[in-house]
């Protein structure tokens, strides 16, 4: 018997948005058949590129809207918890962009308002689903490795490397009250977690702004814009970081250590970590995501592939290509909207199956961390989660 499409709204058309549409196009299962989003223009230049039947300038009206199943919230994060709580409270499923809410008392909110609600929920840490990535995991929690010794990286970009640099993500009214640790370490650090297949016990966090001062463009730009020499600029006053140095302790008490920077020269979006265990190591970054490095003390180190016949079957099910076809960033999206719709309508969520993907508990357990980290920088001590 056929298996009926899942029809899809998605609120909020920028950047991330129109990757949401480019990637649950690929899956196969869902229509798109709705967007929304405040700058109406906007939406019905998305929905015509798309083919995307409807359009709204209210969330609400694309909420009440019955033929619509689930909802992908890709706006600005002090939207995150209202558009959640009103979409699962009519009984839509929901992916969310991170962070889940501005603070842990609007995300454990949410994490009870979908506990108590048979819809799905998912929080859209994609980077997991780089295939090495899940590689990596593997091989860590398969003991490939041995016995872990340490896990350290790095999460760097260079967007906001000018004081003339400037989107709503550094007005902490909007995105909340971190900002590159929120938006770029949230991402490092759920895939630390997952990968060690450990939480962060305790932190210990130094933080930065660089531009305590920034030139807001008095006419609107978008994220990623460089500056215009002519531009003509409004000083604005910055309270979120453009920096963050962390010492971490995992829950076994593996030691691990953090650099967070939006202001790297060169960085357009560096995430690397590695991993130290006794037998080997094994590092990665998102700049050559088809390529792992395997460090071995006593003979020839590796280069890995991204390759299904060379990788770990769990790792392999997240190719679609065979080696030497390059994947990234847009397939990390298309792996977990699959993953996530499937499970959807295999209707999962009612036969009482664990999510395989990240969920609104991921979601809260990492705004907290968040709240954690920057408590740490201000007490200049380590926090215990």
């Amino acid at each position: 018997m056929k298996k009926q499409r899942i029809k899809t709204g998605i609120i909020g058309t920028g950047f991330i948005g129109a990757a949401h549409i480019e990637a649950l196009r690929r899956i196969g299962i869902c229509d798109v058949i709705a967007v929304a989003d405040i700058n109406l223009d906007l939406a019905k230049k998305i929905a015509r590129r798309w083919d995307i039947p409807l359009t709204y300038e209210r969330y609400e009206d694309l909420i009440k809207n019955p033929d619509i199943d689930v909802v992908h919230i890709a706006t600005p994060n002090n939207l995150h918890y209202p558009v959640a709580e009103l979409a699962i409270r009519s009984g839509k499923h929901v992916v969310c962009e991170k962070p889940l809410a501005l603070n842990t008392k609007e995300a454990k909110a949410l994490l009870e308002i979908a506990g108590n609600s048979n819809c799905v929920t998912a929080v859209s840490f994609n980077l997991r689903y780089y295939p090495l990535v899940q590689q990596a995991r593997k091989m860590v929690q398969g003991n490939s490795l041995g016995r872990i010794f340490s896990y350290h990286g790095r999460y760097l970009q260079d967007w906001l490397l000018f004081d003339t640099d400037y989107s709503w993500r550094v007005d902490s009214s909007i995105s909340g009250p971190t900002r590159a640790i929120s938006d770029i370490g949230s991402h490092w650090l759920d895939m630390a977690e997952y990968i060690l297949g450990q939480r962060v016990a305790a932190v210990c966090a130094d933080i930065r702004t660089f531009h305590p001062v920034r030139k807001k463009p008095k006419a609107s730009g978008k994220t990623f814009q460089k500056a215009s020499e002519d531009q003509e600029y409004e000083n604005v006053e910055i309270d979120t970081e453009d920096y963050a140095a962390l010492l971490i302790r995992f829950e076994n008490d593996v030691p691990g250590t953090l650099t967070i920077s939006q202001a790297s020269a060169g960085r357009k979006n560096y995430l690397e970590f590695e991993v130290d265990g006794e037998k080997k190591a094994l590092s990665w970054n998102s700049e050559n995501p088809n390529e792992m490095w395997i460090g071995k003390r006593d003979s020839f180190n590796q280069l890995l592939i991204k390759d299904p016949s060379l990788v770990d079957e769990g790792a392999a099910q997240f190719i679609s290509f065979p080696g030497g076809h390059t994947e990234g960033f847009p397939d990390t999206q298309k792996q977990l909207f699959k993953q996530v719709y499937e499970y959807i309508q295999e209707e999962n969520h009612i036969k009482g199956i664990a999510a395989p993907f990240p969920t609104f508990k991921d979601g809260c357990h990492i705004v907290a961390l968040s709240e954690a980290i920057l408590q740490s920088a201000r007490s200049h001590a380590w926090v215990e989660l």
